[in-house]
């Protein structure tokens, strides 16, 4: 159940409500989407609410980079261990996993590039959106959240800070891989025995590889989480203010060169 029903005669809209969350286009800066997708193929996709693009670049980074060992690479490089780091890497796995590395940023860039034309001209036309959407299983609606509690429940886990602004898609995407970083790299199991003293034990029983994906994941929730509650937040007062002027204000009030005329 939606409080604006929308119709056919707009081209553009600004943003969706519905059960699932708000999507709305805005200006973004093309080269920090790009670095996104250079940090891990798929978030600067997820960045831009293209889910089913982002999910399949994600899905890929995390399944080529562990059959062509590239985080493990990247470990030993980071140690100065040349040498080990190009006998462990895969090359089958990796020449593959160039080009689709490369597309990810391209394409998220030059979708970014077009994102911003769309919204100065969805913004130029100005139709109404919904703003409330009820259903069966959800209820979502626009309001003005705080962005530092975005930041830290994502820093307490990845996906929630999501969750507390209703990005329903993105936080269970980013939840369930999450659990299974968290299982596959042994994280937790490594802090409960560093927590009992036993240092050796706990770098052991790590597993670096899977470890590796953790800053990204972090990172990114972090960013999205806090990005989207301001963007959601500046969408709420400017739906605000044109609800507002259009059923309070009198329509001989005009706003001119900062001078008020009636």
């Amino acid at each position: 159940m939606k409080n604006i029903k929308s119709d056919d005669t707009a081209r553009r809209y600004r943003a969706q409500v519905s059960i699932l969350g708000t999507t709305q286009v805005h200006l973004r800066n093309p080269y920090i989407v790009a670095w996104w997708s250079a940090a891990f193929p798929g978030f600067g996709h997820l960045l831009l609410s293209k889910y089913l693009r982002g999910y399949v670049l994600f899905i890929w980074e995390v399944v080529i980079n562990l059959k062509a060992h590239v985080n493990l690479g990247m470990i030993y490089s980071f140690q100065g261990k040349i040498e080990e780091a190009k006998a462990v890497l895969d090359t089958r796995w990796l020449l593959i996993y160039i080009p689709v590395y490369l597309f990810a940023i391209w394409d998220s860039y030059r979708t970014t590039v077009d994102m911003n034309k769309i919204y100065y001209l969805a913004d130029k036309e100005n139709h109404r959106y919904s703003t409330f959407d009820m259903g069966s299983l959800e209820i979502n609606y626009m309001d003005k959240r705080q962005p530092f509690l975005s930041v830290i429940w994502s820093m307490f886990m990845p996906g929630l800070g999501q969750l507390y602004i209703h990005r329903i898609a993105t936080a269970f995407f980013i939840i369930v891989w999450t659990v299974v970083f968290f299982f596959q790299s042994h994280e937790l199991e490594a802090i409960q025995l560093l927590f009992m003293g036993d240092i050796a034990g706990s770098t052991k029983v790590l597993d670096e590889e899977w470890l590796l994906f953790f800053p990204s994941i972090y990172g990114f929730s972090v960013f999205d989480s806090y990005l989207n509650t301001v963007e959601n937040n500046k969408l709420f007062k400017q739906e605000q203010k044109q609800f507002l002027k259009d059923n309070y204000q009198n329509k001989h009030f005009v706003v001119k060169k900062g001078f008020i005329l009636e």
